[in-house]
């Protein structure tokens, strides 16, 4: 299995709480209308809202464009490697 190498870093945009990138992510474990939960170079990272769309995702370059109203976003180190049964893209093909 190859390393992903993903450059540039973490980094966070939100504009307006209607729509945003982050960036650093390595592999997006759980998505829905309320709640977005990706594993970051920071590690985990849950985004909380309402209507909350993945619009644009990029794994190789580590990049998601999100779309939504955005209540909170919250950081846990706990967690952070555990991963539940593969990436998205291989629960995805499965």
């Amino acid at each position: 299995m190859e390393e992903k190498q993903i450059t540039g870093g973490h980094k966070i945009w939100i504009s307006g709480r209607k729509s945003g990138t982050v960036t650093g992510i390595s592999d997006v474990l759980s998505f829905d209308e309320t709640e977005i939960l990706m594993d970051t170079e920071m590690g985990m990272l849950s985004i909380k809202g309402k209507g909350l769309h993945i619009s644009k995702l990029n794994l190789e370059k580590g990049e998601a464009d999100l779309e939504g109203q955005v209540d909170s976003l919250t950081y846990s180190a706990s967690g952070h490697k555990k991963k539940k049964e593969g990436s998205l893209l291989q629960r995805l093909m499965s």
